[in-house]
């Protein structure tokens, strides 16, 4: 699935989407104190990587995070700048951030590889890697179930990832897994988040 695609997905439904989920209210508790503890972690600039309409980057914002959001949907950014004008948001891809080679402390990547094919993880996992500086912090979530299948998402489709697959993945990106988290919560799909470091000579980039 191509950037576009889900850019035009996400495009024509942008109102609701930013109505169920626009508000940090709307995340789990859970997850707010693992992203906030994660973030304040790290010393330097982070980036929210498919920030949507912004309540992560305004929630590590306000708690003293140095952070820009990146996100594919014009609509999104709109909405982001309007809500937390003192942070910073860019409309740009996951797959090609704005930002130069080892110059991150961290990226956030909350549910912005879900629409991700397969085959494209380890091109994502990259410019990850090649963001960070050596130690740079990265914080993945994502929906927990057989590692690649599709599912009907109501936006557009997308993909389950294990936390065995995923963490493999991120080490043949030149990662270290620091953590894994789960949570099985009635009613929605599984979660799952992980927490890597990019090592200092990273496998496959540089």
């Amino acid at each position: 699935m191509t950037s576009g695609v889900v850019r035009t997905a996400y495009s024509a439904r942008a109102a609701e989407y930013i109505s169920l989920f626009g508000s940090i209210s709307s995340t789990h508790p859970v997850d707010r104190e693992l992203v906030l503890s994660w973030a304040r972690g790290l010393s330097g600039k982070v980036i929210d990587a498919g920030c949507g309409p912004g309540q992560w980057t305004a929630f590590l914002h306000s708690g003293g995070v140095a952070i820009q959001g990146v996100d594919l949907v014009p609509e999104f950014i709109e909405t982001a700048k309007q809500n937390c004008p003192e942070a910073q948001f860019a409309v740009g891809s996951i797959e090609q951030l704005p930002t130069p080679d080892h110059s991150l402390a961290g990226i956030l990547a909350w549910y912005s590889l879900i629409h991700t094919p397969p085959a494209g993880i380890s091109q994502v996992l990259d410019e990850f890697s090649r963001c960070l500086k050596p130690d740079g912090g990265l914080l993945i979530g994502f929906f927990d179930g057989p590692a690649g299948e599709s599912f009907p998402h109501a936006v557009t489709p997308a993909y389950f990832w294990s936390v065995e697959e995923m963490s493999a993945r991120l080490q043949d990106a030149g990662f270290a897994v620091i953590g894994t988290h789960s949570r099985a919560d009635p009613g929605v799909r599984p979660h799952a988040a992980i927490i890597a470091q990019r090592l200092l000579t990273p496998s496959r980039v540089g």
